[in-house]
């Protein structure tokens, strides 16, 4: 918390706005975008000196969000304006995205001494630009396996928001409200970031190291300790999944119960729960990142890809390749690059 200690002083010392950047990508979630930018709206009715905000773009005059919504933005190349604070929203399939100018940009900005964020999927291209090495980081939960498996040596956390000296990451969705709350309170005090907080009927500010998703027990229905104590191990082994009488020892449990329990819990055998989950995450690979089919499979605990291909096309309905090349056919497109100078 350093550089927010920092920060504050600086704009308590300081008549000018603080300046922050927007950084849309085509593809964009609103909510993320919103939930970040508009508590600076809200404080610039009580403070009109507090923020100037401005939007930039890689495109000609601006980006549209995944709903299609149209934001006019700046493209980065013409900009002059020195930022204080430069966020990057991303979303869609952010590990699609090429654009090495911008990354050379975003460099560039964080050796000047720019605060550098990302937001929902914009944390990937922060990584992209190797600007994450050796911080910690989050992103929103849809993309973080994937991001681990392209990039394992980066410091993950699964939290709401994560900031590190002068880094700042969040998951996105209604978490950049919470992160903006402590941006605001580091800024402007505790009663000033409240006011702000209390104009969107934000009334319980989470921590920052608050879960992204609802708890086990909400998403499958139960709250039996022992079902619970085994989906979490399956969770933390899907590489390497665990035997049956593995998954039963963590409990105390013979196999035949824990599938009993299984089946009467949750309606399906131990076994098949835990290939479920397992391609589930492959999924969500295919769809979220450019690992090879063959890695994935890996990935998710298939040590033959033929295996792998024949069980994701029988849950699925559909063979992993051909996941990925509808997939590939519908990413955005790509940017041209343009000499920037530094």
């Amino acid at each position: 918390m350093g550089v927010l200690l920092w920060i504050m002083d600086m704009v308590k010392n300081s008549t000018k706005p603080f300046q922050v950047g927007f950084m849309l990508l085509d593809g964009f979630a609103l909510m993320s975008y919103s939930s970040a930018e508009e508590p600076l709206r809200a404080a610039n009715l009580l403070n009109p000196s507090a923020y100037d905000v401005s939007h930039l773009c890689v495109g000609s005059d601006g980006a549209r969000s995944s709903s299609g919504a149209f934001v006019p933005a700046t493209p980065f190349t013409e900009t002059a304006r020195a930022f204080d604070l430069i966020l990057v929203v991303a979303g869609g399939d952010p590990f699609g995205f090429v654009h090495p100018e911008l990354l050379k940009w975003l460099r560039y900005q964080a050796s000047q001494g720019v605060l550098i964020g990302g937001v929902s999927g914009g944390p990937v291209i922060l990584s992209m630009a190797d600007l994450m090495s050796g911080y910690r980081m989050t992103l929103h939960w849809e993309h973080a396996q994937a991001l681990s498996e392209v990039s394992p040596q980066l410091l993950i956390e699964r939290s709401l928001y994560v900031i590190d000296r002068n880094r700042l990451t969040c998951a996105g969705g209604t978490a950049a409200l919470d992160m903006m709350h402590a941006l605001i309170t580091q800024h402007h005090g505790a009663d000033f970031a409240r006011k702000v907080s209390d104009w969107f009927l934000h009334t319980t500010v989470r921590l920052s190291n608050a879960p992204q998703r609802s708890g086990l027990a909400e998403r499958y229905r139960t709250h039996n300790q022992s079902i619970l104590a085994v989906i979490e191990t399956m969770e933390n082994h899907v590489a390497e999944p665990l035997a049956l009488n593995q998954l039963a020892a963590v409990v105390g449990l013979s196999a035949r119960q824990l599938n009993r329990l299984f089946k009467q819990k949750l309606g399906v055998s131990t076994i098949a729960f835990y290939r479920h989950l397992r391609l589930d995450k492959a999924e969500n690979l295919l769809l979220q990142s450019q690992l090879s089919v063959t890695d994935i499979a890996l990935a998710a605990g298939f040590v033959s890809t033929a295996h792998f291909s024949s069980t994701f096309k029988s849950r699925y309905g559909v063979a992993p390749s051909v996941l990925r090349s509808q997939t590939n056919m519908a990413m955005a497109p790509t940017y041209e690059t343009t000499d920037l100078a530094t």
